[in-house]
């Protein structure tokens, strides 16, 4: 059987592996490290929780621990483009762990925390970064960061990329590395819109395929319950009172629904968390970090955690309502059974959600094993007071919602809400008023003044107030950088779209 001392990496990677315990490669670093040790493009193919991050970090590090150089300042020697805040930071914890006796430098850029640290990090130069796209467009537009060092770049669960919508800024970041580099492309599953993206990238790459593709892990224990959709939170509830779920994931469609759910699972006396995009990054970190601790017996969180929680131990995976898209239905099971360890998925199914049991199993090439709890009059008698613990979201058709609702906020498309054509009348970014005036007595009346609220304080001439500050030049906030300003006037920036995660 291989070992990783017969796959040649440097001696100081052997010892951190040795350190954590890491004698044997799983299939996927078997077959990948030896390919990329040799400097070959590479399309992998692989299911969460397969050992991909070391598949591509251990050559990696190797090659750029032979070949020492310095980055250059502002820049790195290695790419790494990663969905989630979550995902970015646990690859660069197995970076820093592996590069644990080499002195490499390993930084991470992603949205939700402050701008300085970051640049003050890039600045002398770093071996590797680990970056979301939209904070690392950010970083580029504002001249913090350059690509022309690049020598490796990576893109991690380019499908969950394709989900999020960042396949352009991903074309606009490859627009600017240089053409002479490794690439590495990794993916659960391979849509045709990935495919192509692929083919972009990608030179003669050497193909590595785990699984077929949208296969389920074996050790899962798959089960389905039919429910009524008002009724799922008391019979969550009592699933989770059971005492062989020790920890679990409980995975909703909307962000709002995350936070009533957890509501309710914690006035029913059940520690749970809840997880989105739209909580701040010290919010998130918390809820994990209760989480690992073991104070929380349920995490509960929308398909942007997918795959960016690296929890051991997760006993159960709840699919509290099933995914808009079939292939996030194996990404969210496969937070359990990982490091051969057994699991549980369970998920609940409302008659709307017919079609998209069926398009699940059609994916996965399954019949899942189902039992029906419906006209149960205990959890009817429990509803009516699940109603009035935690109200139930407004019913959303699952069949005609778009994935990317489930996109945190920060992501979305950001536009300039007080730009020429925006709210704030045609002053050029002004929040208030028309040509400069103040906002509450810009010229007009009512609220169909020059201005957002251009008529509230009646009429007149507004002299310079909040609105009068950006007049000329075009908007301060023409663009979406929320950064620290540079230089002594204002820039104007062409208005884009920007996921700042």
């Amino acid at each position: 059987m291989t070992q990783f001392t017969d796959l040649g990496l440097a001696k100081p990677i052997l010892k951190a592996l040795a350190d954590k315990g890491y004698t044997q490669p799983t299939p996927i670093q078997a077959q990948a490290i030896p390919v990329v040790m040799k400097g070959r493009d590479l399309l992998g193919i692989a299911q969460t929780g397969t050992g991909k991050t070391a598949a591509f970090a251990l050559p990696i590090l190797h090659r750029l621990a032979e070949d020492r150089r310095p980055a250059p300042r502002r820049g790195f020697r290695c790419l790494v483009l990663s969905p989630t805040r979550e995902l970015a930071t646990q690859i660069a914890d197995n970076f820093k762990a592996y590069a644990a006796h080499l002195g490499l430098s390993v930084a991470t850029i992603f949205g939700g925390v402050k701008y300085g640290p970051q640049m003050r990090a890039l600045a002398a130069g770093v071996d590797v970064v680990v970056a979301t796209p939209g904070r690392l467009m950010d970083h580029l537009g504002e001249k913090s960061a350059t690509l022309g060092g690049v020598e490796i770049f990576v893109l991690d669960e380019a499908d969950q990329m394709l989900d999020l919508g960042f396949v352009v800024p991903i074309r606009k970041i490859a627009s600017q590395l240089p053409k002479d580099r490794q690439n590495l492309f990794f993916s659960a599953t391979m849509p045709s819109e990935i495919g192509k993206l692929a083919g972009e990238l990608l030179k003669d790459p050497a193909s590595v395929s785990i699984t077929p593709q949208a296969t389920t892990v074996e050790r899962i224990d798959q089960s389905l319950i039919y429910i009524e959709a008002q009724r799922k939170r008391p019979l969550l509830a009592e699933l989770l009172s059971d005492r062989s779920v020790e920890r679990s994931i409980v995975f909703t469609r909307t962000k709002r629904g995350a936070d009533r759910v957890a509501k309710y699972l914690t006035a029913a006396g059940i520690e749970a968390a809840s997880i989105h995009g739209d909580k701040t990054q010290g919010q998130r970190e918390r809820a994990l970090a209760a989480f690992k601790a073991g104070e929380v017996k349920a995490l509960v969180a929308t398909d942007i955690a997918a795959r960016g929680i690296d929890v051991n131990d997760i006993s159960h995976v709840f699919n509290y309502e099933l995914p808009n898209v079939p292939e996030a239905y194996v990404h969210r099971i496969g937070r359990t059974a990982r490091k051969g360890k057994d699991g549980v998925a369970i998920s609940f199914c409302s008659d709307d959600e017919r079609s998209l049991l069926k398009d699940i199993e059609k994916a996965t090439r399954q019949k899942i094993p189902s039992f029906d709890r419906r006209n149960d009059k205990a959890l009817a008698a429990a509803a009516a007071v699940a109603d009035k613990l935690a109200p139930a979201e407004k019913y959303v058709d699952p069949r005609k919602a778009d994935p990317r609702n489930n996109v945190p906020s920060e992501l979305r498309r950001k536009r300039n809400r007080n730009g020429a054509q925006g709210k704030g009348g045609q002053g050029g970014g002004q929040r208030d008023g028309q040509g400069g005036g103040e906002g509450r007595q810009a010229q007009g009346q009512g609220r169909n003044g020059g201005g957002r609220n251009g008529g509230r304080g009646g009429q007149g001439q507004g002299g310079q107030g909040r609105g009068g500050q950006q007049a000329q030049g075009g908007a301060k906030q023409g663009g979406d950088f929320r950064g620290p300003k540079r230089g002594g006037g204002v820039q104007t920036v062409e208005t884009r779209w920007s996921p700042i995660d």
